[in-house]
């Protein structure tokens, strides 16, 4: 029984280098790679990070119900095509989507099953020097993107899971414990090891 584990965190909180080395550490879960109308920051790597589209290919996949949610995120539009997570679930391997939270909100409703993740940052003032440390963005969005965080911040009680990232390595084994501890859940245990319990439990 695979597992759908959503992470979600405003922009510059250290999400994806905390979901990465995660992945890194346990690579028997597989990352959900989204489609994305943004330009590629220095560093990404189309399909790797995400892919990336335009305006007009990311309305056709939306309008032929390619992905599994889309939202807007700071006037660029972002979206899980569905198909991968089709075929991770089938061959019963446990993936990471790394969305915002309207994205997580959509998955919720639609698997009410998944386990919500939301990365906190020690503190708007921590938040506003990663944002201007990463030097992609100039001060007018960067003003806009901590005005965004109050938003989404304001989501964090509809998470299963909070995770304070103001150490890296102790989020990251935060994260990896979250996802040890769903996998030993009952239900993911009986069906891995549905052949060894009926072995156990045969008479003589």
């Amino acid at each position: 029984m695979a597992s759908l584990f959503i992470v979600s965190a405003p922009s510059g909180a250290g999400k994806t280098s905390v979901v990465r080395a995660a992945l890194s550490a346990e690579p028997t879960i597989q990352l959900s790679v989204s489609c994305t109308t943004r330009p590629p920051r220095p560093g990404e790597v189309a399909g790797r990070d995400y892919f990336f589209v335009a305006d007009a290919e990311f309305e056709r996949m939306a309008a032929a119900g390619d992905f599994l949610e889309d939202a807007e995120v700071h006037g660029n539009r972002y979206g899980t095509p569905h198909d991968q997570i089709e075929r991770s679930v089938a061959a019963g391997r446990d993936i990471v989507l790394e969305i915002d939270w309207q994205g997580a909100a959509a998955v919720r409703r639609l698997v009410p099953s998944a386990v919500s993740v939301f990365i906190l940052p020690p503190s708007l003032a921590a938040l506003a020097e990663r944002l201007q440390q990463r030097g992609q963005d100039d001060v007018c969005i960067i003003a806009r993107r901590l005005a965004a965080a109050r938003n989404e911040i304001a989501h964090v009680a509809d998470f299963d899971y909070v995770i304070m990232n103001d150490a890296f390595q102790r989020a990251v084994q935060d994260l990896l414990a979250i996802i040890r501890a769903e996998r030993l859940k009952r239900a993911p245990q009986l069906s891995r090891y549905a052949e060894l319990l009926k072995e156990l439990q045969s008479p003589g």
